[in-house]
């Protein structure tokens, strides 16, 4: 059975345009183009769709998806994995509305409240398939391993710091600053101090490739919206990159 263009922007929530853009890049080509002109879609077809939406759910780069989709020919096997991921992201959101509910509950209550129970669901491990993907499943294991030790204050502390750091790039950006400025460079520092700490990367690892690691990490928050919000967008995003570049190559890295 196939389906029109029309058919599948209804069923998808989508629009004709978006599928046409996805035909365009080469990323959805219709099964087949009717005598009337209309793209036609089988069940193959609407396969793959399903798996761009479910990884445009994850927040991956259209050019990103392209790559996985073509770097795999089993469908089943790919999908399982999307279903585990979806059954983590269920649970992870299950223990965050139970971490509010009961927030809300001792607040209502004039209970004090429990700090334990109040992140449960707030952690990092939302990102395991993605830092696995691109750094290796060691990677992973080191710094779950090193974040799991880390007491709740210190946990709390780290996240400051990281939340402190986004501030200060998107200030540096809405200022104008330029990267080779004392300003950027010394937030570049900063920026590199804090990926050394972090075990199981290349920046940890005496012998890693600091500067490749650095550079693709750049690249990475200019090219994915989901890190570059954590510098204001775009803009802030391209700034951090090229201060870092400034910094790796004013000590020939």
């Amino acid at each position: 059975m196939d389906w029109s263009i029309q058919e599948i922007a209804r069923l998808t929530g989508t629009t004709s345009r978006t599928l046409r853009h996805y035909d365009a890049i080469g990323l959805l080509p219709p099964t087949s183009i009717a005598a009337n002109g209309f793209r036609c879609y089988d069940e193959t077809a609407l396969v793959r769709l399903q798996r761009i939406l479910l990884l445009k759910e994850l927040g991956m780069p259209l050019t990103t998806i392209a790559e996985v989709l073509d770097s795999r020919d089993d469908p089943i096997e790919t999908l399982s994995q999307h279903l585990v991921s979806l059954g983590r992201e269920r649970d992870r959101l299950d223990r965050q509305l139970a971490a509010v509910t009961a927030t809300i509950t001792r607040l209502k209550a004039g209970e004090p409240l429990m700090a334990e129970e109040m992140f449960d669901g707030f952690d990092h491990r939302e990102h395991e398939e993605e830092v696995t993907r691109r750094w290796g499943a060691d990677a992973y294991r080191r710094g779950d391993e090193w974040w799991s030790r880390q007491p709740l204050e210190e946990k709390r502390e780290w996240k400051a710091r990281v939340s402190a750091l986004s501030e200060h790039w998107v200030a540096a950006a809405e200022a104008g600053a330029h990267p080779e400025s004392d300003r950027c460079q010394e937030l570049a520092e900063r920026h590199i101090d804090w990926l050394r700490a972090v075990p199981g990367t290349p920046a940890n690892d005496p012998e890693g490739d600091l500067a490749g690691y650095v550079r693709g990490l750049g690249q990475m928050y200019v090219d994915d919206p989901r890190f570059g919000a954590n510098y204001g967008g775009a803009a802030g995003a391209a700034l951090v990159r090229d201060s870092l570049d400034r910094w790796l190559a004013s000590r020939g890295l």
